[in-house]
Formats: C-alpha cells, sequence, structure tokens
C-alpha cells in the first residue's frame, strides 16, 4: 500500500521532471538520429533497416499521425512513457521492500541521463523499449513472489510475454528479458520447465516480434545482418582495450557515475552475503547482469555504444535502491534521502544544464574561425549534432525560393549522400518547402532511403536537385555526385551563428542534369 507520505513525494518528482522535461524537448533541435526515426513515422513499415517500428508508430501515435510536427510532438511519447516509467520503478521497488526502497528506485532512475534524457526527452527505440521493458520488469517481479496463485501466476507470465514481446518490437537488445527469465528458472526454479504456461509466453512474445520476422525474410534478413554484423566476433577480431575502456566510460556517463557505483557496491554486498536477497532480487539480478557482461565481453573486441547495456543498468537500479535502503538503517522513517542521491540528482542537473547552455549557447567555442578553413569550421564541436538546422531550414527556403521566382534552379529535390544528413535535411529543410530528399550511395550509408528513394518516385535522367553539405561533418559534393551529373556547383553559402558567434557552414549546391542513374 502506497502512503501518502511517498505518494506526494513521488508526484512532485514526477512533476518536476515532466517540466523540465518538455522545456528540453522544446528548446532543443532534433538529433542525428531523431529526424532518421521521425522517416520511420513518415514511411511506417512492419520494421526497417536499423530497428524494429515500434518507435515510429510511437510517433505517429502521439503526434496523431504527424499531424502535429514539431520537435516538442515528435519527442511526447517519451515525455510521457519516461514519466510512466518513474511510477513504475517506483511500483517496483515498494514491493521489493516497501515505499522508502520504491521512492530510491524513482530517484536513481531519474538522476540517470539514460532515463530522464535518453529515453525521457529524446525519440529513439530506447523510448519503447525503457517502457516495455519496465513494464516487463513489473509483471515478472510480481510472478516470482512467494504465495502467488497458480492463476494469478499465469496471468502475469502471460502479461509479460506481451510486454516483452512489445520490447522486442522495440529493440533486439530486449531479448535478454527472456534470457534473464530463463537464467533464473534454471537455477532458481527448474519446476517451471514442466509447465506450459511457460512456452505458451515464449509463443505470444514470437508472434508479436512476427512481423519483424516477416520483414526480414522479404528483405533477404537485412537488419538482423546489419545488427549482427556490429556484435559479432569472429577469427578475425583483435583484442581492443581501448574499445573496452570507452565502454566502461560511457557506461558510468550514460547512468550516472554515481548511480553505477552504488550498483557495484549493491552487488559486492550480495556476493558477499551482507544484505538478504528475495526472488524478487534474483529475478533482477537475472535480467540485467547478462546484458551488460554481454556487451563488456564485445567491447573487448569491438566498438560498442554505451547505450546498449543500459536497460541492464535500469534494472539493478532498482537493486541498488534495495541496497540503500537496507543499508541506510540510520535515515529516519520519513524518507529523507540519503547525500548520496542528493549528490546523483545534483550531477545529472549540472550535465544537463552545461549540456542545454553548449548546444543553444556555444559556452565552450573548440575552434576559432579565422584559423580553420570554411569547410572544417565546427568539426570539432560535438555540440553541432544537434544545432544549426532550424538556421539551415529558414536560410535554405529564402535561397529555394529565390531560385523558383528567378526560374534560374526549378528543382524540388534535395541529394545527400547518408541517412545523417539526409534526414535532418528532410526535416527542417524539405518539408516546410513540400520538397523530397533522395539518398545516393550504399544501402550501408543510406539505411532506410533506399527504401525512400523508390516510395518517392527514385531518380530520372535529367533530373536536377540540390545538395547541402555542413563544416561540421563536411563531404564533397564534387566528388560525391559528379558521376551522376553533368555538372556539381556551389550556389550559397549559409552561416550559421550560436550566441552571436559564427560557429558553422552550410554549403548549398546545384547539382544539374543526371546523366547516370545509381545502381546500388
Amino acid at each position: 500500500m502506497i502512503s501518502e507520505h511517498y505518494k506526494k513525494k513521488i508526484f512532485i518528482l514526477i512533476s518536476v521532471s515532466v517540466i523540465v522535461r518538455i522545456f528540453l524537448a522544446n528548446f532543443t533541435e532534433l538529433g542525428n538520429d531523431e529526424v532518421y526515426y521521425w522517416t520511420y513515422a513518415l514511411y511506417p513499415d512492419l520494421s526497417h533497416f536499423d530497428h524494429p517500428p515500434m518507435v515510429g508508430f510511437m510517433i505517429q501515435l502521439f503526434s496523431f499521425n504527424l499531424f502535429f510536427e514539431s520537435e516538442l510532438w515528435i519527442r511526447l511519447s517519451s515525455i510521457v512513457l519516461g514519466s510512466v516509467n518513474i511510477w513504475l520503478i517506483y511500483l517496483i521497488g515498494s514491493r521489493i521492500n516497501g515505499n522508502r526502497t520504491g521512492f530510491y528506485s524513482a530517484v536513481l532512475y531519474v538522476s540517470s541521463l539514460y532515463g530522464s534524457v535518453i529515453t525521457g526527452i529524446f525519440i529513439l527505440p530506447d523510448t519503447p523499449q525503457m517502457f516495455f521493458w519496465v513494464l516487463s520488469l513489473f509483471y515478472i517481479i510480481q510472478m516470482v513472489e512467494p504465495n502467488n496463485q497458480i492463476k494469478q501466476s499465469n496471468f502475469l507470465f502471460i502479461a509479460f510475454g506481451i510486454t516483452a514481446g512489445l520490447a522486442l518490437l522495440s529493440k533486439y537488445t530486449s531479448i535478454f528479458l527472456w534470457i534473464g527469465v530463463f537464467i533464473y528458472v534454471l537455477i532458481y526454479n527448474r519446476q517451471k520447465l514442466k509447465t506450459g504456461i511457460l512456452y505458451l509466453s515464449v509463443m505470444i512474445s514470437i508472434l508479436i516480434f512476427l512481423p519483424v520476422i516477416l520483414w526480414n525474410f522479404q528483405n533477404d534478413f537485412i537488419s538482423f545482418t546489419f545488427q549482427g554484423g556490429r556484435v559479432a566476433i569472429s577469427d578475425k577480431s583483435f583484442f581492443r582495450p581501448d574499445y573496452f575502456l570507452l565502454e566502461i566510460l560511457g557506461e558510468f556517463f550514460y547512468n550516472n557515475p554515481i548511480n553505477v557505483v552504488i550498483v557495484i557496491l549493491s552487488l559486492f554486498s550480495i556476493a558477499k552475503r551482507r544484505i538478504p536477497i528475495n526472488p524478487q532480487i534474483k529475478i533482477l539480478l537475472s535480467i540485467g547482469l547478462p546484458l551488460i557482461i554481454t556487451f563488456l565481453v564485445i567491447s573487448l573486441f569491438k566498438r560498442t555504444l554505451p547505450h546498449w547495456t543500459a536497460p541492464g543498468y535500469t534494472t539493478l537500479l532498482i537493486v541498488a535502491a534495495y541496497y540503500l535502503d537496507i543499508s541506510y538503517q540510520e535515515i529516519t522513517k520519513k524518507g529523507i534521502l540519503p547525500s548520496i542521491l542528493k549528490y546523483s540528482l545534483l550531477l545529472l542537473g549540472f550535465v544537463v544544464i552545461l549540456s542545454f547552455l553548449q548546444i543553444n549557447f556555444g559556452l565552450i567555442r573548440f575552434e576559432n574561425p579565422n584559423k580553420v578553413s570554411a569547410q572544417s569550421l565546427g568539426k570539432m564541436d560535438i555540440s553541432l549534432d544537434i544545432y544549426g538546422w532550424r538556421q539551415i531550414g529558414t536560410k535554405f527556403t529564402s535561397i529555394h525560393q529565390r531560385d523558383q521566382q528567378n526560374g534560374t534552379f526549378k528543382s524540388n529535390t534535395i541529394i545527400s549522400h547518408r541517412w545523417f544528413p539526409a534526414a535532418n535535411l528532410d526535416y527542417y529543410a524539405a518539408k516546410p518547402n513540400q520538397m523530397n530528399v533522395l539518398a545516393i550511395g550504399y544501402i550501408s550509408a543510406i539505411h532506410k532511403y533506399y527504401w525512400i528513394n523508390w516510395q518517392r518516385g527514385g531518380f530520372h535522367l535529367g533530373m536536377d536537385a540540390y545538395c547541402i553539405t555542413t563544416s561540421h561533418d563536411y563531404s564533397d559534393p564534387v566528388v560525391d555526385f559528379s558521376q551522376f551529373f553533368t555538372t556539381v556547383e556551389p550556389s550559397d553559402t549559409i552561416r550559421i551563428e550560436r550566441g552571436g558567434k559564427h560557429v558553422m557552414n552550410a554549403f548549398v549546391y546545384r547539382l544539374t542534369d543526371m546523366k547516370r542513374l545509381p545502381k546500388w
């Protein structure tokens, strides 16, 4: 039962989190990945080159099928589902060891960069995955509670099968939900292997995931091959301690260094049997640890991304909260936060505020525009990944309208060489002008644009097009497209400013008279 005291605290925590995240979502441009996943909603399918389809469905659902298309509406599912996640995490912790453990769990989740920003603001496949992952945890920890009735246990297992299937429909790494369940069953409850409900739940997950399998079957299993190639270790793989170090540092940063330290301390305490563990803690460990360990091993040989392991850390944050509650007996029953949790929240706040100011105002200047070439200005500033596209779109609109009015260039197509900046240009430059973006390159470079090209009518001989490339991520259009167009010539240079300073250039090219069709 939830006490009024903690109900008030969790309400305040969620409310403050929502207000902050709405502000940040509204005043921050979409990143490379986000605008790319916007194309999932623009051209929905059973699955896609990079990921399953759920992120696109979420964008469609919360934007009313793209009726509203501002950054906030595109990201709205992250705001809403991220808030529900806080509540679910609280409920999970409360069921394990009372309201205080639940509240500590929620605070740890909010103080995680992954929980509050990556899945709570940005729209990525991780957004629906995290929601269905946490919902799956909510069902599975109830299923392993002692003295469960058989009917109740069966219902919970079926519910887990549904939510785990929906998590798989969001991101492939959700398979670790089922891996964790089987690890738990094999170690702690082998009798479950003899029950039909286990296999029925597995079948439900597979049926939900079936559209992704069908899409891959129709497309030569290209998504499975692409993602599998990113993690497969072969006899040609070399030992790379630098990759391992980057993975470790990334995991600390994404999940909050203080949180990771608490997780490690909790695992040591469990290993030393200093704190009691119940079946709920055992199932959380069975689900969280394999995901983290798997990608740590892979990172010894291949480049990995730290957000891949984040669902595992999120799972273990509940274990960490349980550890804090058991260990901090001197905390009063009023539920005052331990200092370490306050520091965790403060660290997140510092990182978020600093990042927002850097992205929008450029507190740190990485280059002097007078000492670098026009084609490389801003190349060293990673914050420009998520800034400048609004200016590019506005200023390109003026260029396009001028060319249309003068009759000098009447193309309604923009060409790009890669999925980004193709998607950035699609959202910020092409959409306001009712233009199309097409991409020329191997499928490994253009990803979903391989299919979008076809849906937009593709290429034809004699066509003209614009090309826009930035100094932050410069690619020479003459090199990229001269084999396809009779002429490739510069038209305009767009000056991008931030905080009154010149930080980047965008170069507009005219590509005229396509002489050769791309055949990739």
